[in-house]
Order: structure tokens, then C-alpha cells, then sequence
């Protein structure tokens, strides 16, 4: 079966799907999906969390608020400039929904890490090894497989699922009710846990699953497998424009912000951006700086990472545009970045092989990750044991510290464990460490 863009770009909303809405202004419904985010307080609370490097001090550099605010304009650029060439290919797309794709694809770029918890990567480490490796380990016959499957495999992007459709005390049906299209756009590993194989990745916990299956069906995105165990769908095709824009950022800002804490040099940063280009249009970059009188390195940097970022945009839209039958069918493979040019493809290879060995190992990146995995161990150790014997004196005192929105004095077991992940997956950076402070008497709050 292979999926049309007439179904699969839809204004219908989770929770509302037999109301007609009342539009009080001149805002798409997809524009009325990035304004709920943005204003939102679980989207504030990104600027305080971390991205790679720790949060700022003299210099800064990006935390998860920026990137998302970058990707979501990167987004818009690609899913405008897909509209643009597609609509030569289908002139009846024209003046249809189908002309909205930017404005979805930047909308759900700001959504795509609202899922992360405090910390980056280490954080979902230290949810999973909880349950793997530490005292959480006694769980497991207590709670179903589904279950077990979710949060032993706990991931950034289910959350993301979760935190916008979840039903929490206090909110509508629907959680932030947005479009479906916005929605299914988001959802980078369209299947459960228990289909997640040996990376992992997944892309809505159980308790979502039929959530998906019921945006799935209404946007005609094909369902590859269903069992008792879990549903594996193929992408909506919109997630490979969210995932390009993701990608591209991360990777190319990170260089740049390396550079700016001098974990690179500028020679080093400058081979690394200079390396997309050949000698010819390298040339001409140099020419420019010179003749713009560029004089300050990091404005130099600047420009040279805007250049990476339009020829990878670029590249990235024309892959789309090119495989735009298979993507329908479901059967493309890889990322965009993967089948971009060779040139292009090596210079990204290289900047991911610098990364790997002189960022993310790069002394500050280790420390706030050893720093976030203990804290993160410890909250979980702590509010784990709460709701395991919530009538303890202390129990009470750490329970009574979860916001009402969080469903952790439920009768259900697993409900009160759900709500202790997405509490301390809400928490910013500060805010946990806060917290670890203080359960651990390490510090005292001061009248």
C-alpha cells in the first residue's frame, strides 16, 4: 500500500476528533501547533537543559531550547523548499493542505526532544540501567512485559509521545491535543518497544499504542507488522525531513560550539566545514571573508557553518524529492544524510568521526554525564522506594514534593511508576540537581 499525501496531511486533532473547532484568528491549524508548543511549559523548560556541552558560564553554547529552536527553522526550510518541487511534480497539491508541510515539519522539530530528560543522553541511561543494572531489577515481576519492555528500553522519543498525548491530572484528553499530521511526524521509530531490536529505539510506550494505531489508520500510514507483542509501522514521511533538520544542527552546531570552548581549533573546525566544499568554491569562501573584512575567527566560523548548513539542506531536500515513490511505499532505507552526495556524505562522516573522539569524550561532556547518570540514579533509586512503601514517614516527604499533574498516589502500581519517570524526566538540569541536593543533605534551603 502506498501512502498519498491528500491522507496523510490532516488537521484533525487527538482528543477533539468530532469537534469543529472555532477559529478565532487567521492561523493555520499546523501554526496553532507550534504556538501551543512554544508557550508551553514543558518547551521552556528546554533552555535548561542540556544539549552536549555543560549549561553556560562565560561562553555559550547550545542547550536543548536553542537546538530545537534551530532545528524547527531548519525544518521549515526543508519542508517549504520539498512543497516547492513537489507541487511542479502534482499540480493538484496545489492550494491544498500538502502546502503546509513546513509549517508541520517545524512544528514537530520543536517537539522532537521535549521528551528528554536532565542531562542528555546520560539521563535516558540512567532511567534504563535503573531497571537493568540496579535495585530496580526486583521489578520485573511485578509489572507487565509491555511494560518492562518500555522502561528498561526508556528513550527520549517515546517520552516525546507520551508528554504530548498522555492524559495527565489536570489536562484535557488528548494531552496538547495537536494535529495528527504533527503528531505521526514527530515519531522517528514508528513502533513499540518490543519491536525495537537491538538498538532500542522506539517510538511510543504501550500505553500509547493505540494512540498511534488510531493516527496511523486515519493518515493511511502502513501498519509492517502486528502481534500481541507490539506494532511496527513505516515512517510518516514527513519524520525524514524532522530527523534531516535534527541531524544537520546537532552534528554541524556542535563543531561550532567546540570551537567557541576551544576544544577545536580554528584551524581544525575550519578544515572540518571547509571539507563539504571543493577547491574551487572553497576559494571563493576564502575570497569572500577577505573582501567582507571578516576579520573576528568565531564570525568567520559563523559564515562557514551557514554555507555546511545550506549545501546540506540542499542536498537532503533533493534525496527527498528524488525517492519521493519510495518514501510513500514505505520502502526507503536510512536516513536523507545517509544518500546525500559521496563528497558530502564523507565530510559529514568526518565531522561525526571528530565528534565522537574530541566532543562527546571531551573532559566537560564526561563530566556533566557522570555528574547527570548519579543524579538521575539517585532520584530514581529514591522515588522508586517511595511508592514501593508510600507509608513510611519518608515516603510521604518525597512523595509530597510530586506536582498534583503527576498520578503517583494512584492505586495501580505501574501508574505511580509512570508518574515517577515523567517527574524526573520533566526535571531541568537544575532543578534535579536541586533536588538531589537536598534529599541527599547536601544542602539546606535558606529563608
Amino acid at each position: 500500500m502506498t501512502m498519498n499525501w491528500h491522507q496523510l496531511i490532516s488537521t484533525k486533532r487527538l482528543g477533539q476528533e468530532h469537534r469543529h473547532s472555532t477559529r478565532h484568528d487567521d492561523r493555520s491549524e499546523f501554526k496553532r501547533d507550534s504556538d501551543r508548543l512554544i508557550f508551553s511549559a514543558p518547551f521552556r523548560r528546554l533552555q535548561n537543559k542540556t544539549q552536549v556541552f555543560p549549561l553556560p558560564g562565560s561562553i555559550f553554547v547550545h542547550n536543548r531550547l536553542t537546538h530545537s529552536l534551530e532545528v524547527s527553522c531548519l525544518g521549515m526550510s526543508l519542508g517549504n523548499d520539498v512543497t516547492r518541487a513537489l507541487v511542479v511534480r502534482h499540480p493538484e497539491l496545489s492550494g491544498t493542505l500538502f502546502e503546509e508541510i513546513g509549517t508541520i515539519v517545524s512544528a514537530a522539530c520543536l517537539a522532537h526532544d521535549m521528551g528528554n530528560p536532565p542531562f542528555g543522553h546520560s539521563g535516558e541511561r540512567a532511567i534504563r540501567a535503573f531497571f537493568t543494572e540496579r535495585a530496580g531489577q526486583q521489578l520485573r515481576g511485578q509489572v507487565s512485559e509491555a511494560l518492562w519492555s518500555d522502561i528498561t528500553h526508556f528513550e527520549g522519543n517515546a517520552n516525546a509521545f507520551r508528554l504530548l498525548t498522555h492524559r495527565f491530572k489536570g489536562r484535557r484528553e488528548g494531552g496538547f491535543v495537536l494535529t495528527y499530521s504533527t503528531l505521526a511526524s514527530i515519531v522517528k521509530y514508528p513502533f513499540s518497544s518490543t519491536m525495537s531490536g537491538r538498538k532500542g529505539k522506539f517510538g511510543f510506550f504501550h500505553s500509547g499504542k493505540e494512540l498511534y494505531e488510531r493516527i496511523a489508520a486515519e493518515l493511511g500510514i502502513r501498519c509492517l507488522e502486528s502481534t500481541e507483542q507490539g506494532v511496527k509501522y513505516v515512517r510518516h514521511p514527513l519524520v525524514y525531513l524532522v530527523e534531516a533538520a535534527d541531524d544537520i544542527c546537532y552534528e554541524i552546531m556542535d563543531i561550532e560550539d567546540a570551537h567557541k570552548l576551544k576544544i577545536l581549533s580554528y584551524e581544525e573546525t575550519e578544515r572540518l566545514l571547509l571539507g563539504f566544499f571543493d577547491e574551487e568554491v572553497r576559494a571563493r569562501m576564502r575570497q569572500r571573508i577577505i573582501d567582507e573584512q571578516i576579520d573576528d575567527i568565531n564570525e568567520r566560523i559563523v559564515y562557514m557553518r551557514s554555507s555546511v548548513i545550506g549545501l546540506l539542506e540542499h542536498e537532503c531536500v533533493q534525496v527527498f524529492v528524488d525517492n519521493e515513490e519510495k518514501i510513500l511505499a514505505g520502502e526507503f532505507t536510512g536516513s536523507l544524510i545517509d544518500h546525500v552526495s559521496e563528497s558530502t556524505r564523507k565530510a559529514y562522516r568526518n565531522c561525526t568521526e571528530v565528534s565522537m573522539s574530541r566532543i562527546y569524550n571531551s573532559k566537560p561532556v564526561l563530566d556533566v554525564e557522570l555528574s547527570g547518570y548519579k543524579i538521575i540514579e539517585t532520584l530514581m533509586e529514591q522515588m522508586m522506594g517511595a511508592i514501593m512503601a508510600p507509608e513510611h514517614y519518608y515516603s510521604q516527604q518525597l512523595i509530597q514534593r510530586v506536582s498534583s499533574q503527576y498520578d503517583i498516589h494512584s492505586d495501580d502500581f505501574e501508574t505511580r511508576l509512570m508518574a515517577v519517570i515523567d517527574y524526573i524526566s520533566g526535571m531541568t538540569d537544575v532543578y534535579a540537581l536541586d533536588i538531589y541536593q537536598k534529599i541527599c543533605g547536601i544542602s539546606l534551603p535558606i529563608v
